[in-house]
């Protein structure tokens, strides 16, 4: 899938609550940990010829400060703002500083759930999102992003 493979760099950046992964609601998140969702991200990304590092932060600001930081270090980011999705507006605007692919990833179908969660703060400054695959929408993002770095 990925032809040129020098050091393509993707951020995944995970958001509150995201630690909990496993424990959490399973019904609606998932039996998968973070931790194992991380070691399929890296897998996949070998396999596509990128490099990832993986992030999780329960706090805003430590989050917009590694967005920040991206633009010199990363070819892509994938987000999974968590309940930020909905309330950040200094997330979204660190987002919108970026000049590289950025995709939006929710476990659940954020659509199909309370009306508050079906507004995001996010998805008008980035290339695009997936939700409702549960962990495996973090590999599609992947795939995605391999396609156009």
């Amino acid at each position: 899938m990925a032809e040129n493979t020098d050091s393509r760099n993707v951020l995944v950046i995970h958001g509150p609550n995201l630690n909990m992964l496993g424990t959490r609601e399973p019904d609606i998140y998932g039996h998968q940990t973070l931790e194992e969702i991380d070691a399929a991200l890296t897998a996949q990304a070998d396999r596509l010829g990128l490099h990832i590092e993986t992030f999780q932060s329960n706090h805003e600001g430590d989050m917009v400060d590694k967005i920040q930081q991206a633009h010199d270090s990363f070819h892509g980011i994938i987000i999974n703002p968590a309940a930020y999705t909905h309330t950040s507006i200094a997330i979204r605007d660190a987002l919108s500083l970026l000049n590289i692919p950025v995709v939006e990833v929710h476990l659940s179908n954020i659509y199909k759930r309370e009306s508050f969660r079906r507004t995001s703060m996010i998805s008008a400054v980035v290339t695009a999102q997936i939700s409702g695959f549960g962990s495996h929408g973090y590999l599609l993002a992947l795939e995605g992003l391999a396609l156009v770095l």
